[in-house]
């Protein structure tokens, strides 16, 4: 049981737009001290405020943050030195750019405490897929950060208008898979990505209301920067 007061929200990807983040934050009257904020991962690479996102993270008392698959490239290269040029292409040239050759030991201890999934009662979150023949335990990472076969399904079933449960769970939130905003609720699984590593928004939600808040489109938020190129 929650505390009594405290609310919790779930925040999609954030790509480096620490504007975005600052805004969901204000607009859902989030208390810092008090409130619940799962981040279902990537809040690097992409727009050019990586490192001021995390440290905005770092000052949220009841975060919750899952690995995703660009913060798995950030933290190789935070750890190793070494860029990876198909992840430098993919927005982590800007994150590079963030931290202009000064990586506190705490970004890399935050990205190495991560989450794989994480469990609310009988509700899942987890950065962009599982397999819903094995057990949470036994998921593979390369599911976990890269896969996309259960939100393909769940958008397939709800173009289609076709209700069911795919998981088990009773909801499952998911980022990784970027929709056209608001985010998406498909049988039991809400896709919460709404495309703010690219020109969409960053959204957050109440998970118990519902009610959603949503930055405004990000392009806007950083004139003048070149976003991610879509492959």
């Amino acid at each position: 049981m929650h505390p009594r007061g405290m609310k919790s929200f779930v925040i999609g990807d954030i790509h480096g737009a620490h504007k975005a983040l600052l805004q969901c934050l204000e607009r859902s009257g989030f208390d810092y001290a008090t409130d619940q904020l799962i981040c279902l991962g990537d809040v690097c690479d992409g727009w050019p405020e990586t490192r001021q996102a995390i440290d905005e993270l770092m000052k949220i008392k009841n975060l919750t943050y899952l690995l995703g698959n660009h913060d798995f490239w950030t933290l190789e290269w935070m750890r190793e030195g070494d860029a990876d040029e198909i992840w430098l292409t993919q927005g982590g040239d800007a994150t590079v750019n963030s931290y202009k050759d000064n990586i506190p030991l705490q970004h890399i201890e935050f990205l190495e405490r991560a989450h794989h999934y994480f469990l609310l009662g009988e509700k899942l979150f987890v950065h962009a897929d599982i397999d819903t023949r094995l057990p949470l335990e036994k998921q593979s990472l390369q599911i976990l950060l890269w896969g996309r076969s259960l939100s393909r399904t769940a958008l397939d079933l709800h173009a289609k208008s076709i209700e069911g449960n795919l998981t088990g769970f009773e909801e499952v939130y998911i980022g990784h898979t970027p929709v056209s905003p608001p985010p998406v609720h498909a049988c039991e699984v809400w896709l919460m990505d709404t495309g703010a590593g690219w020109s969409g928004v960053l959204s957050m939600m109440n998970i118990e209301t519902k009610e959603l808040f949503m930055s405004d489109p990000v392009p806007q938020l950083y004139p003048g920067v070149v976003g991610r190129k879509k492959k």
